[in-house]
């Protein structure tokens, strides 16, 4: 069935609501709004963003689905709404998600003009929602079509979420590994010792109830695309009519002896996190790697252990990501909160005694005393299953996608951290780029295409990284810029930096410069180039800032 549209079913038409239980506030009068413009209005000390657009007023939720930004703080271009936190997008007609890390809607409210007065009506049935999942379809009997999700992260649960909105009736089935449910993975290195419960994505009742199966415990071994089928480490072997590959990256390990030893963590699960949290409290932690997730493990154990020590194989944190000014100022940050930096340096040997760490061995001859040590440089694809099969890899072994995330067996689809793929902003230059956002982008364009309805990834890539209880976001691909332009100062925790490669603005970084990402993801996912001109500039009105 590869080559057929997979069924899909129209669902009814729900009743209309009952506008007689309604609660009707004046909320501005009509000079108070501009076409372009949004603000936040009260009904009945219920929060509500009150947008125009071509003369028409709309009223939808004001906060966001993710984690309850306002988004009257954020920017609005033509009828899309941008969250200033960490850039999901709503429509503003509809409430409709239009661009993840959300994964639920907003609800939307009636707005009525009478004598150059606005007026905003919630039904009581919805007083309290704060978030509205979009109509979903379920498994229709007799429909044996099979769709095959592999790994158990944002772009899997998206896939499976967007096939029942788009009313596909056949069977899906989510096999991971892992022991739980879909989960928040950007929470681990951010609250350590968080529950396992309380960052799941889903709860088991929503997978039941729209007739999602949901394999835990259950890894691939190994496909055969002319055979439609996947085998699994408990023997069993499945087919499928289409199949997505969404296994992730897991934790890099050090090559070098007494990696093996107790004591020496990665970041890979929930339980790992809290492994980790009991483990540092009090001791002396020895951190390898300095990129986000190492930066945030340091900054959270900043009151809890008794040293940290961060080595790092560049010159300073972030440098080739946030660059040589962000990645000072915040080693100078921590280094005033007693972190210690062993840079453009390198891990020899982690010694123990007992089979416990007891030392950390470093290539300029130094030596780290250490009762833990936490690694974190880098990822490699969970992509061994794929050897030997069709599928194409590149040679660090991602799959490799085209803009509509196939790979190049039809059928088969890719997505998530363990995919290459073009990115429209960077003129379809082939990246891999791990982000929680890109994933969940990844999994609509996948399930989309496997339903025929030809849609092209243009998501702009969009990150955030906590540090002492500092966000700083990023919006882009600034990969091989050229120059820096910094707007603010870092001293005063304030600053945005934009990255300029070839003349034009290509990604941004900010810290309490709000919404000023989210408004340069707008000009690019709207390919409306940013000069360097421009960036320089001493009117940032462009910017949106509030």
């Amino acid at each position: 069935m590869s080559g057929t549209k997979p069924p899909c079913h129209e669902l009814p038409d729900s009743d209309p609501e009952d506008t007689s239980e309604e609660l009707t506030e004046m909320v501005c009068l009509e000079s108070d709004l501009r076409d372009g413009q949004m603000m936040e209005v009260e009904v009945r000390h219920h929060s509500v963003l009150l947008t125009r657009s071509e003369g028409k007023y709309t009223a939808i939720g004001n906060q966001c689905t993710h984690y309850g930004a306002p988004l009257s703080k954020g920017v609005i271009t033509g009828q899309t709404v941008r969250c200033p936190w960490h850039g999901a997008c709503f429509n503003a007609l509809t409430g409709d998600l239009e661009e993840y890390p959300g994964i639920d809607g907003l609800p939307c409210h009636k707005v009525k003009i009478q004598n150059s007065k606005v007026y905003v009506s919630i039904n009581k049935k919805t007083l309290w929602q704060k978030t509205r999942i979009k109509r979903m379809g379920a498994a229709v009997p007799g429909v044996t079509h099979t769709i095959l999700l592999l790994g158990g992260g944002a772009a899997s649960l998206i896939c499976a979420e967007i096939l029942r909105q788009e009313n596909f009736g056949g069977r899906i089935i989510l096999a991971t590994r892992d022991e739980l449910l879909p989960y928040d993975k950007t929470r681990l290195s951010k609250v350590m010792n968080v529950e396992s419960d309380t960052i799941l994505l889903r709860k088991r009742e929503f997978y039941h109830q729209y007739d999602i199966e949901v394999w835990l415990r259950k890894e691939a071994l190994s496909v055969d695309t002319n055979k439609k089928t996947v085998t699994f480490d408990d023997g069993s072997v499945q087919s499928y009519d289409q199949l997505l590959i969404s296994t992730g990256c897991r934790a890099k390990p050090l090559d070098v002896p007494g990696m093996n030893l107790d004591n020496v963590k990665m970041l890979e699960t929930p339980e790992d996190a809290r492994k980790i949290h009991e483990a540092c409290m009090g001791t002396n932690v020895a951190l390898v790697g300095t990129s986000f997730v190492g930066m945030e493990i340091a900054s959270y154990l900043i009151d809890k252990a008794s040293s940290i020590t961060v080595i790092g194989s560049s010159e300073l944190p972030y440098q080739n990501t946030l660059g040589s000014e962000i990645g000072r100022a915040i080693m100078k940050i921590l280094l005033e909160k007693n972190v210690k930096f062993h840079m453009s340096d390198h891990v020899t040997e982690i010694k123990g005694v007992d089979g416990k760490v007891k030392e950390v061995m470093l290539r300029s001859g130094k030596i780290v005393p250490a009762d833990i040590v936490v690694v974190g440089i880098g990822s490699k694809p969970n992509s061994e299953f794929l050897r030997g099969s069709k599928i194409q890899m590149d040679p660090k072994n991602f799959v490799t996608v085209d803009k509509y995330m196939r790979t190049n067996v039809p059928g088969v689809f890719c997505a998530g951290d363990v995919a290459t793929f073009p990115l429209a902003m960077a003129k379809d230059r082939m990246v891999n780029i791990g982000h929680w956002q890109m994933a969940q982008a990844h999994g609509r364009i996948a399930a989309l295409n496997m339903l025929q309805k030809q849609t092209e990834l243009n998501s702009v890539p969009f990150y955030w990284t906590i540090l002492l209880g500092a966000t700083i976001r990023y919006a882009g691909c600034g990969e091989g810029y050229t120059d820096i332009v910094i707007k603010g100062k870092f001293e005063d925790m304030k600053f945005l930096a934009l990255y300029i490669k070839d003349d034009e603005v290509v990604a941004a970084a900010s810290l309490n410069f709000d919404p000023a990402v989210s408004a340069v993801a707008e000009r690019l996912v709207a390919g409306k180039a940013i000069t360097k001109k421009e960036a320089e500039s001493h009117d940032l009105s462009w910017l949106k800032l509030s």
